[in-house]
């Protein structure tokens, strides 16, 4: 599985816990620039993790928008891996 994350300048041991949990293909982008989530987001990546405290909500909307279109699932959270963690298990459910 492919995950791309957005948001967040640094990902500490995120990449290493998404990879443990089985994303095989972790992908990073801060998010700074609205044209860089445009051509970011493709159906390629199985599932996509904006970072909550680290975007702001035009970006957030504008990636929601994007991913329902190419029928990617988008998850949000904070850049805290307790609330990854919880998120994902939320969605596994």
């Amino acid at each position: 599985m492919s995950i791309l994350i957005i948001g967040g300048d640094r990902l500490g041991e995120i990449p290493d816990n998404l990879k443990d949990m089985g994303f095989t293909r972790v992908y990073h982008i801060t998010g700074r620039k609205k044209r860089d989530i445009l051509r970011e987001v493709s159906p390629q990546h199985e599932m996509v993790l904006v970072l909550t405290d680290f975007v702001g909500h035009e970006i957030a909307r504008m990636v929601k928008a994007d991913a329902k279109r190419k029928r990617v699932r988008v998850l949000f959270a904070r850049r805290s891996w307790s609330h990854i963690k919880c998120a994902l298990d939320r969605l596994a459910n």
